[in-house]
Protein backbone atom coordinates (compact mmCIF):
# COMPACT_ATOMS: atom_id res chain seq x y z
CA UNK A 1 0.00 0.00 0.00
CA UNK A 2 1.25 3.31 -0.97
CA UNK A 3 1.49 6.27 2.05
CA UNK A 4 -1.46 8.09 0.61
CA UNK A 5 -3.74 4.33 1.13
CA UNK A 6 -2.43 4.22 4.26
CA UNK A 7 -3.31 7.81 5.42
CA UNK A 8 -6.77 7.67 3.99
CA UNK A 9 -6.89 3.92 5.71
CA UNK A 10 -6.32 5.34 9.26
CA UNK A 11 -9.68 7.65 8.82
CA UNK A 12 -11.65 4.32 8.12
CA UNK A 13 -10.46 1.62 9.60
CA UNK A 14 -12.24 1.78 12.35
CA UNK A 15 -15.43 1.81 10.37
CA UNK A 16 -14.07 -0.98 7.99
CA UNK A 17 -13.49 -3.16 11.39
CA UNK A 18 -17.21 -2.50 12.79
CA UNK A 19 -18.43 -3.54 9.63
CA UNK A 20 -16.72 -7.18 9.74
CA UNK A 21 -18.15 -7.44 13.50
CA UNK A 22 -21.59 -6.87 12.33
CA UNK A 23 -21.42 -9.79 10.06
CA UNK A 24 -20.71 -11.63 12.59
CA UNK A 25 -18.22 -12.11 16.23
CA UNK A 26 -14.36 -12.51 15.54
CA UNK A 27 -10.98 -12.17 17.55
CA UNK A 28 -8.20 -10.15 16.38
CA UNK A 29 -6.62 -12.10 14.28
CA UNK A 30 -9.85 -13.00 12.68
CA UNK A 31 -10.43 -9.77 11.35
CA UNK A 32 -7.09 -9.55 9.83
CA UNK A 33 -7.13 -12.29 7.82
CA UNK A 34 -10.77 -11.32 6.89
CA UNK A 35 -9.25 -7.78 5.74
CA UNK A 36 -6.04 -9.11 4.28
CA UNK A 37 -8.74 -11.24 2.37
CA UNK A 38 -10.34 -8.14 1.24
CA UNK A 39 -7.43 -6.91 -0.38
CA UNK A 40 -5.75 -4.40 2.56
CA UNK A 41 -2.72 -6.93 2.81
CA UNK A 42 -0.42 -4.59 4.79
CA UNK A 43 -2.33 -4.20 7.44
CA UNK A 44 -0.41 -5.06 10.74
CA UNK A 45 -2.10 -7.41 12.94
CA UNK A 46 -0.86 -5.22 15.84
CA UNK A 47 -2.63 -2.14 14.27
CA UNK A 48 -6.22 -4.39 15.05
CA UNK A 49 -5.60 -5.02 18.12
CA UNK A 50 -4.90 -1.69 19.22
CA UNK A 51 -8.03 -0.86 17.13
CA UNK A 52 -10.04 -3.41 19.03
CA UNK A 53 -8.96 -2.10 22.61
CA UNK A 54 -9.98 1.68 21.34
CA UNK A 55 -13.62 0.69 20.46
CA UNK A 56 -13.78 -1.52 23.29
CA UNK A 57 -12.90 1.15 25.89
CA UNK A 58 -15.33 3.07 24.02
CA UNK A 59 -18.45 0.44 24.86
CA UNK A 60 -18.49 -0.10 20.77
CA UNK A 61 -18.54 -3.90 21.20
CA UNK A 62 -19.10 -6.47 23.89
CA UNK A 63 -16.10 -8.89 24.63
CA UNK A 64 -16.41 -12.55 25.35
CA UNK A 65 -13.23 -14.89 26.23
CA UNK A 66 -13.64 -18.38 24.20
CA UNK A 67 -10.85 -21.07 25.20
CA UNK A 68 -8.40 -21.83 22.93
CA UNK A 69 -6.81 -24.99 21.24
CA UNK A 70 -3.66 -23.21 21.60
CA UNK A 71 -2.47 -21.04 23.91
CA UNK A 72 -4.67 -18.35 26.59
CA UNK A 73 -8.57 -17.69 25.76
CA UNK A 74 -9.14 -15.52 22.81
CA UNK A 75 -11.50 -12.21 22.68
CA UNK A 76 -14.14 -12.48 20.98
CA UNK A 77 -15.59 -9.22 19.94
CA UNK A 78 -19.73 -8.38 19.17
CA UNK A 79 -20.83 -5.46 17.90
CA UNK A 80 -23.15 -4.25 20.60
CA UNK A 81 -26.33 -1.44 20.30
CA UNK A 82 -24.11 1.55 20.88
CA UNK A 83 -21.27 -0.10 17.98
CA UNK A 84 -24.60 -0.46 15.77
CA UNK A 85 -25.72 3.00 15.85
CA UNK A 86 -21.81 4.14 15.44
CA UNK A 87 -21.60 2.26 12.80
CA UNK A 88 -24.85 3.58 11.08
CA UNK A 89 -23.37 7.10 11.54
CA UNK A 90 -19.89 6.04 10.09
CA UNK A 91 -22.01 4.89 6.77
CA UNK A 92 -24.48 7.83 6.63
CA UNK A 93 -20.63 9.61 6.64
CA UNK A 94 -19.28 7.97 4.49
CA UNK A 95 -22.15 7.79 1.95
CA UNK A 96 -22.05 11.51 1.95
CA UNK A 97 -18.41 11.91 1.47
CA UNK A 98 -18.41 9.36 -1.12
CA UNK A 99 -20.84 10.79 -3.15
CA UNK A 100 -19.48 14.96 -3.13
CA UNK A 101 -15.77 12.63 -3.49
CA UNK A 102 -17.43 11.12 -7.04
CA UNK A 103 -18.88 15.13 -7.81
CA UNK A 104 -15.67 16.90 -7.53
CA UNK A 105 -14.14 13.66 -9.58
CA UNK A 106 -16.33 13.99 -12.38
CA UNK A 107 -16.53 18.03 -12.25
CA UNK A 108 -12.69 17.81 -12.63
CA UNK A 109 -13.06 15.69 -16.41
Amino acid sequence: MGKQMTEMLKGILEGIVLAILSMRPAYGYEITVRLRAQGFSDIAEGTIYALLVRIEQRGLVDVEKVPSEKGPPRKVYSLNAQGREYLEEFWRTWSFLAERLEQLHEGGR
